[in-house]
This record gives C-alpha cells, structure tokens and sequence, in this order.
C-alpha cells in the first residue's frame, strides 16, 4: 500500500486515536480503581476500627485493654500488614502483636469524633493507609477518658491489587485496540468502496465499454460524479466540433486543388516549368487535405476513454486490399502476428496507421513484404518491412513528415506522417531503420498502460 494512500492514511489516523484514546481511558481507570481502592481500604479499616471501640475497655490504671482481639492473623502476625493501636492519656497503648515493639506514628489528634485517613509509617518503615477515630469512654469515677483507635494496612497490599488490576487492564486495552482498529479498517474499506466502484467505471470508460458513470452513488460522491459525466460531454461535443471543422476545411479544400489541377493542365503546353510548380505545390496542398482528413477520421473519444482492436484480422484485410492493387499482387506477403496482439485504438485508426505502411511497403518492395507483431501484455510492436532499396542513416536521421526522398513513385509523400499523427493520437510512436531485407522497416510500438 503506498504511502499516499487514503485508504493508509484514514487507518493510521484511525489506530493514532483509538490508540490515544485507549491510553486516556487506561490512564482514568487506573486512577479511578486507585480511588476506589482507598476508599474500600479505608471503609475495611473504619469497620476494624469500630470493631476494636466496641471491645476496648480501661483497666485500673487507666491503660486501654481489649475484650477480645480481632480474629485477622494478620493482626497477630509479626510486621504482617494490618496494624492497630489504642492510645490513651499519658502515652499508654495498646498495640497489636504485628507491630511488635514499634507503634504507629499518627497526626496530631484534631478531635472531634469522624474518622480521619492519612499516611503514616509501618514498623519495618513501609508506608500505611491509616485511619484514626477518637472516642470517650467511662473510667473509675465517673471520669470520661478519650482514646484514640488507629487502624493501619500496608501500602504495599495495595499496590499488589493494582498490579493485579494492570495486568488485567493491559491486556484488555490491547484486545479493544486491536478490536476496534479490525473495526476501523472494515469500516474505512466500506466507507471507500463507492471510490473503488468508481475507479472500475473510469476503468470501463477507459476501456471503452462505457462511456458515460452511473448515477447509482452516495449523496457525497454523486457530485463528482455529475461533474465527470458532464467533463466527459463536454470533451465530446469539442471534439465533434474540432473534427466537423477539420473535415469542412479539408472538403472545402478539394474544389479549389482540383481548379488548380485544371489551370495545370491547360499550361502544360504552354509553360511547362510553370505547370511543373503548380503541380508540385497542389500535391503538397493535397497531403496536407488528406492529413486533416485523417485526422477527422479518427474516432471521437475522450482522454478518459481508450479502445483496443485485435491487429491480425485488420492485417488480413488490408493485406488482402493490397493484393488488388498495382505491384501488390506480385509480391510475397509474409504475415506473422500473434493472434491475441491488441493495437491500443479501434480498427479505423489502426487501417488508417497499418494501411499506409502497407501502402508505402508496396510501392518499394522487389518481391517481398514482412510484417510482424509481438506482444507483452499491455505492451506491442507492429513491424512492417521491404526488400527494396532503403534508405541511408543519413537520410533516416532526416525522414520528415511530408517529405519525399524519391519523385519515382506516386504519392504526395504524407503516408508516413499521416500514420505517425494517427499512431501518436493512441500513444504509439515509430521508429524508423533497415529491415532484414535491406530495406524500410516501420516499426509502431505501444504500451497501453
């Protein structure tokens, strides 16, 4: 796929998104679940916090004593994770066996009796969630006492249930991104599918089997469309013009040659070498009447719309037109062209090219005409060739259109550049040398991509 490809281009800006948006909502989530978190950590510690207020009791002395410890090993377990302490005035605790010999080292009391949450420092120096209540409670005499429950958990629990919760979530981003690029690129592949039908009907059109688009788009390719056909029309009616112009001139043109032809005659008693003139330039006047008369012939077409004509069944008939006329009937015709070689135009243009290299074959052969044809898919070589006298490289280097390098035979000498305009029109050029006779060789070659 190239790199200026929409259908690239939309995909990867595509992926580019939902891949940002992905790292958005994987960023969201974890600081929601982290949120979350805390707060059901907190909500757990609040719970073991009430649980200790409902047991804890004071002993004679005033020192914090518990009915019954709470039931988590963790509480009783050396540095196990989950910590709790009871202080009371005059800096007597009551502490679980996980702190061991440390206690916790809580925020000043700011009383009041709603629970707070912070930060503090666990025993082997980790860092805790705590969560610290201050209570009331009654004493010997009637006197109230104030402890403060603090319950604690490591950090470190929590961070494992993140990396659990990543190493879920990761994954999980990584399927949906996949997912929903698949998604992207079937959806951009449907969304792009009236442009492929639309490729195929230009494609019909260049290949001439149609020649105006269907109107059968969506909404927001219809205008193009429209715009295209209309293009299309346009170029046909410029072209009907052009050739109905250049056909009017040439026609228009015959009378007055044919004028110039009488006055010839009628001097060439007279004044010979005046006659002579006149009849040189009505020849070249009458090649150019037939160039333009070639050219009206070809087929109207757009730059949108190619055709392509089988070479070997237009060959034959030429060839066989060619046998009926003078010197033609005499002459070896040796015919080799593949059966499947397609000249990049329709029969009328590839007459009008093959035709007068045929023509132009006969009237300098000795006894032999070649013609070939090879093919490689959209590329093709047609070979026309004689036995005749040739022509030096010199005066190859020079072959002009129009111009004759020998007065012996009839023509005006346009046939040769009348096929090089036609052959030019369909994107074929000629290539002039020696044949394998020794004489002309016209080669036409094309590639019809």
């Amino acid at each position: 796929m190239r790199g200026n490809s929409l259908r690239l281009r939309l995909g990867l800006a595509a992926a580019a998104l939902i891949g940002l948006a992905l790292l958005l909502a994987g960023f969201g989530l974890t600081i929601i679940f982290d949120r979350v978190l805390e707060a059901r950590t907190a909500d757990e510690l609040d719970r073991a916090a009430k649980l200790l207020v409902g047991r804890v009791g004071l002993a004679p002395d005033g020192a914090p004593t518990l009915s019954r410890e709470p039931p988590d090993p963790r509480f009783a377990t050396p540095y196990g994770g989950l910590y709790w302490q009871i202080e009371a005035p005059d800096r007597k605790l009551l502490r679980s066996r996980s702190l061991w010999d440390k206690q916790l080292d809580l925020p000043d009391d700011r009383g009041g009796d709603a629970a707070t949450v912070s930060d503090a420092t666990g025993p082997d120096g980790g860092r805790l969630i705590a969560l610290s209540r201050s209570i009331e409670i009654g004493g010997a005499g009637g006197m109230a006492t104030r402890l403060r429950v603090a319950v604690a958990e490591d950090r470190r629990d929590l961070a494992a249930s993140r990396a659990t919760f990543l190493s879920l979530l990761v994954p999980s981003l990584a399927a949906l991104f996949g997912t929903l690029t698949l998604a992207m690129a079937v959806f951009v592949h449907r969304a792009l599918a009236p442009f492929r039908a639309l490729r195929a009907d230009l494609a019909a059109i260049h290949a001439g089997t149609r020649e105006r688009l269907p109107e059968a788009f969506p909404d927001e390719v219809r205008p193009l469309v429209s715009d295209l056909n209309r293009l299309l029309d346009a170029q046909e009616r410029a072209l009907v013009r052009a050739r109905a112009g250049a056909a009017d001139m040439a026609h228009g043109l015959k009378t007055p040659l044919a004028v110039l032809d009488a006055v010839r005659r009628g001097l060439s008693a007279a004044e010979p070498v005046l006659a002579e003139e006149i009849a040189e330039q009505t020849r070249a006047m009458n090649g150019q009447v037939e160039r333009a008369l070639a050219r009206a012939r070809l087929t109207e077409r757009t730059n949108l719309q190619k055709r392509v004509c089988a070479v070997s069944p237009v060959a034959e008939r030429l060839i066989a037109t060619m046998q009926r006329l003078p010197e033609g009937g005499s002459l070896s015709w040796d015919v080799a062209i593949p059966a499947d070689l397609t000249y990049p135009g329709d029969e009328g243009e590839l007459m009008e090219v093959l035709g007068n290299l045929l023509d132009n074959a006969r009237k300098w052969a000795h006894r032999r005409v070649r013609v070939t044809g090879t093919g490689d898919g959209p590329r093709g070589c047609l070979s026309v060739s004689d036995d005749g006298p040739g022509m030096s490289q010199t005066a190859l280097a020079g072959l002009g259109r129009g111009v004759r390098w020998d007065e012996s035979r009839p023509g005006t000498g346009f046939g040769l550049a009348i096929a090089r305009d036609v052959a030019g029109a369909a994107g074929a050029r000629m290539e002039f040398g020696v044949g394998p006779g020794g004489g002309l060789e016209v080669q036409v070659l094309w590639n019809a991509d």
